[in-house]
């Protein structure tokens, strides 16, 4: 047998996949003029990637490993959140946040075992 009667499905998944991440890649290339997309549509998408952001880090810091609620104030990623949200809020840089948030959490996690 071949690898490709094997894994012909696979390998069928992985090409439509990929036709898939293209033609919607390449989208608004293929057309010869500008889409306009309606304001409500342009002002939503100002949102998304805060949306994101907070799709993907709100549950990393409100969850425990095995997915449930953090139960104790003993947690690195509390006092984390805090500090950076507070450098955020002073002076408004993504970077220092990242810093800040790092700053506190590495000890707190590596020192004193949270």
């Amino acid at each position: 047998m071949t690898w490709l009667a094997e894994n012909g499905g696979a390998a069928l998944g992985i090409l439509g996949l990929a036709a898939i991440t293209l033609l919607t890649r390449c989208f608004f290339f293929l057309s010869e003029r500008e889409i306009p997309l309606p304001t409500w549509l342009q002002q939503g998408l100002r949102y998304a990637p805060l949306a994101a952001l907070a799709a993907v880090v709100v549950p990393q810091v409100v969850l425990t490993p095995a997915g449930t609620l953090i139960s104790t104030w003993q947690d690195a990623r509390l006092f984390a959140v805090v500090a950076a949200g507070l450098y955020f809020w002073w002076r408004r840089g993504i970077l220092g946040t990242i810093v800040v948030g790092m700053a506190v959490l590495l000890p707190l996690k590596l020192g004193l075992g949270w």
